[in-house]
């Protein structure tokens, strides 16, 4: 289990030094992240597909890029492939539904789980396949962004998703090495817990929809039970399956995170769904220090959520 931080460390960290407190939670994730590449390397010669999970919110993008980066390092190449591309058209007859009627966005069913199985078989073969892409504007399949893989002996690929551990899948590749990540460290005040992780993922969610997606925090907070209830159901379950536990929380995150979410929080209107759930956050940010964003480097798991980094979300 990771250690939690102690909010009266990371305030006083955040103001006497703020630049160093940033580069030593840096050097801290790039050491996991080589950790991880590490171990991803011993086990290549038996098999050269990884599977990465984890919930949402957890900085799977950016860490299966810089797992990447660390591997390409060691001579072996390496290549991450989105899970989401597998997502099949939506089909208001077969798409899976929630139990009050609705699309159930969560569900592992509305992936090409089928294709998705061939391809690591095929390329843990040396065979090629072809990547599909799917077309967020439209919700359907589309030839265009497809594109060719094929793996050499020196060559892998990460499958990153939230639902790379689930059995369905990852049942039926047991020699694959499997990563399961998320903000997985709680923020204590005297003892108690003051800042859950769950907020912390919450937190990104907010501010990345804000500024990448369109969508303001209400109907962020509108979506959020549905995922959470998706976590329980389709991933939790299956994380300690995986090789490796990665926590991709960072003690000087909130600080950072504190002005983006702040604004979005503000915009929310009155009586909007769950409003009242991140408003009780609200109050509690106030209490942390705040750091510029400009002491967070380009290729931090943290610009997957601000922007402004080096790597594709």
């Amino acid at each position: 289990m990771p250690y939690p931080y102690h909010i009266s460390d990371i305030n006083k960290r955040a103001t006497d030094d703020p630049k160093g407190f940033a580069e030593e939670c840096e050097a801290i994730y790039n050491r996991k992240v080589n950790e991880a590449a590490a171990s991803i390397f011993e086990r290549i010669p038996m098999c050269n597909v990884v599977l990465l999970s984890g919930p949402s919110g957890s900085g799977k993008t950016t860490t299966a890029q810089k797992i990447c980066d660390a591997i390409n390092k060691m001579g072996i190449h390496a290549h991450t492939v989105s899970m989401d591309k597998y997502y099949l058209s939506r089909d208001p007859e077969t798409a899976p539904r929630t139990s009050d009627g609705e699309y159930d966005f969560e569900s592992p069913h509305c992936l090409d789980l089928e294709l998705l199985d061939k391809h690591i078989d095929e390329l843990s073969r040396g065979n090629e396949v072809i990547i599909p892409h799917f077309n967020f504007n439209t919700q359907k399949r589309d030839s265009e962004g497809e594109f060719p893989l094929k793996l050499s002996s020196d060559e892998i690929v990460i499958f990153e998703g939230i639902h790379a551990l689930n059995d369905l899948l990852a049942e039926d590749h047991p020699e694959a090495f499997k990563l399961y990540i998320s903000a997985r460290s709680d923020i204590v005040n005297d003892g108690d817990i003051y800042f859950k992780r769950t907020w912390t993922r919450l937190l990104r969610r907010v501010v990345r929809d804000d500024f990448f997606r369109g969508m303001g925090a209400e109907r962020t907070l509108g979506m959020w039970a549905n995922v959470r209830d998706g976590e329980k159901q389709y991933i939790s379950p299956f994380k300690y399956k995986a090789d490796l536990l990665f926590d991709s929380s960072m003690a000087y995150e909130v600080p950072i995170m504190k002005k983006f979410a702040q604004d979005a929080i503000t915009a929310i209107p009155g009586g909007a769904r769950r409003e009242e759930e991140l408003h009780s956050v609200r109050p509690i940010l106030m209490e942390f220090a705040e750091i510029d964003s400009k002491h967070v480097p380009k290729d931090s798991i943290l610009r997957e959520f601000i922007g402004g980094g080096i790597y594709d979300r």
